[in-house]
Order: C-alpha cells, then sequence, then structure tokens
C-alpha cells in the first residue's frame, strides 16, 4: 500500500513539473504572440494552449502515465476535454480581462492552475484509465524490481 502512495505521489510531482514545462511554453509563447506580433488576446492564448497541450500531453502519456494506449484515441480524449475547457476558459479569461478589468497574466495563471487540476483528474481516470504504468518504462521499472 505504501508502494502504491509513493508511486502516485512520484505520478502527482512528475505530471506538475511537465506542467510547468508546458506552463512557460504557455506563456512564453504567449508573450511573444501578445506584446510583439500584437495578435487579439484570445488568439494569443489559443496558440499558446494548444502548443502547451501538445507537450504535455506527449511527455506526460510516456513518462508520467507510462501508457500504451492508442496514441489517436488517447489525444481524442485529450481533444475532448480542452473542446469543453477551452472555451470556457477562453470566455472567462475576456471576461475577467476585458470586463473585470484583470491583469491578462494574473488571469493566464489563474486558468493554467484550473487547467492542471482538472486535467491531472481527466488523465488519471479518463484518458489513460486501464494503460497506466504499460509501457516499455513501466514494464522495465518492474523487472527491476523498483
Amino acid at each position: 500500500m505504501q508502494s502504491d502512495r509513493k508511486k502516485e505521489l512520484m505520478r502527482s510531482l512528475k505530471f506538475l513539473l511537465f506542467s510547468i514545462s508546458a506552463g512557460v511554453i504557455q506563456i512564453l509563447t504567449f508573450t511573444v504572440l501578445n506584446e510583439f506580433a500584437h495578435l487579439p488576446y484570445w488568439v494569443s492564448y489559443l496558440i499558446a494552449l494548444v502548443l502547451s497541450v501538445i507537450w504535455n500531453f506527449t511527455l506526460n502519456r510516456r513518462f508520467t502515465f507510462r501508457a500504451t494506449n492508442n496514441v489517436p484515441v488517447a489525444m481524442l480524449k485529450v481533444a475532448a476535454y480542452y473542446a469543453v475547457f477551452t472555451p470556457l476558459s477562453t470566455l472567462l479569461e475576456k471576461y475577467l480581462t476585458d470586463t473585470v478589468g484583470w491583469n491578462e497574466y494574473l488571469v493566464t495563471f489563474l486558468n493554467m492552475v484550473l487547467n492542471f487540476v482538472t486535467e491531472y483528474l481527466f488523465d488519471t481516470f479518463v484518458v489513460f484509465r486501464g494503460a497506466i504504468d504499460t509501457n516499455d518504462l513501466a514494464k522495465k521499472e518492474a523487472a527491476q524490481g523498483k
């Protein structure tokens, strides 16, 4: 039981670290598009979000969830998550920045935190359910008795 807790803690930490790296990609992309390309806010946000999602999915599938499930099917599930999350977060961002007057970067950070929590749960219980720890990395670790 303790081993399972430790494994889940490590999985959560990996997800956090990869999500932070995806967040860096998102905020850098957003900054370049918003500050230098002067694209509309929502366009900058959406492009940055898509790039971070692809990065995060790729790393988390391989190293965090160590899953062998069908990549197109898993990506479709992630796309379904973002089909809901993206419009809602875009509307939230637009409302908080344009109507309420909050800082664009604060709102983006808050949405990133919301995304982190909800996506971890979705990945764990929907996207990679039944396929967690089935790839070559997980098998190699199991064979070594870790």
